[in-house]
């Protein structure tokens, strides 16, 4: 199975304008995300996709393979569309690899990327031919009271087949007659990684589909391919997920990363 991994990465950002161009430690934010990205050996080519010129030399000046898309793309994954229609080369499935964590795992990406392989992957099991998984994302449990809390954190909840049933700003499920601070000892609750896999096909349809009332009120994609009945596979993962969206948090995971 060929699998491609591309990296949609924009310049224009309004709480962190040229982030992908951020040093860290010499080396741009887009560096370090295509080079742990490379380190998956599941992957079997990687691009950079962007609208900016910057960022553009800024690939190519390290080497990297990058893609010029549109600046009108309203999300990554219509981003990673038009860069995949732009290669010669088919792909049978595509990884979004958020240009905007720069520690992500080549494990987390593996993952992801099990998904399509089911002779390999631990959500095989019932799934029927190879082929049937169109979405896959990842999960991780959450462990703070904060984390429940934080509108900013994603919470999914899963079926028996480890596929999404919602995602949700707000803790769900909801713990009814228990007090919110016991909520975590009574259920495990995950958390959203932002990573995304698609079957080519699939990714193709999903960007064709209106914006749906669950996305609108939730301000999240994913609720739209939900919505329009395609199923999401959710794999989990125990690595943290450190996405860069402010100069303060790229300040802060510089001082994690570094003890």
């Amino acid at each position: 199975m060929k699998i491609l991994g591309i990296i949609p990465a924009r310049y224009a950002s309004t709480r962190f304008p040229g982030k992908p161009l951020a040093d860290i430690k010499g080396k741009p934010m887009i560096q370090r995300v295509y080079e742990q990205a490379k380190k998956c050996k599941l992957l079997s080519e990687v691009i950079v996709a962007t609208d900016d010129k910057k960022i553009e030399s800024a690939v190519k000046k390290f080497k990297g393979k990058v893609v010029m898309t549109s600046g009108r793309h309203e999300s990554g994954t219509d981003r990673c569309f038009e860069a995949l229609t732009k290669l010669k080369e088919k792909f049978d499935a595509v990884i979004n690899i958020q240009g905007d964590e720069p520690f992500i795992q080549p494990e987390q990406i593996s993952k992801v990327a099990k998904c399509f392989n089911l002779t390999s992957s631990p959500l095989s099991r019932g799934r029927g031919v190879e082929g049937e998984v169109q979405i896959a994302t990842l999960a991780m449990k959450m462990n703070s009271i904060h984390e429940l809390t934080n509108h900013n954190t994603i919470k999914v909840i899963v079926n028996k087949k480890n596929e999404a049933i919602y995602f949700s700003r707000t803790a769900i499920p909801y713990y009814r007659g228990e007090d919110f601070t016991e909520w975590l000892k009574m259920h495990t609750y995950y958390k959203h990684i932002g990573i995304y896999g698609y079957r080519t096909d699939v990714l193709e349809e999903i960007t064709k589909l209106e914006r749906s009332s669950l996305e609108i009120a939730e301000s999240l994609e994913q609720l739209r391919w939900l919505e329009n009945g395609y199923r999401i596979t959710v794999d989990f993962t125990e690595h943290e997920s450190y996405s860069i969206d402010t100069p303060e948090d790229l300040k802060n995971a510089l001082m994690k990363f570094s003890k």
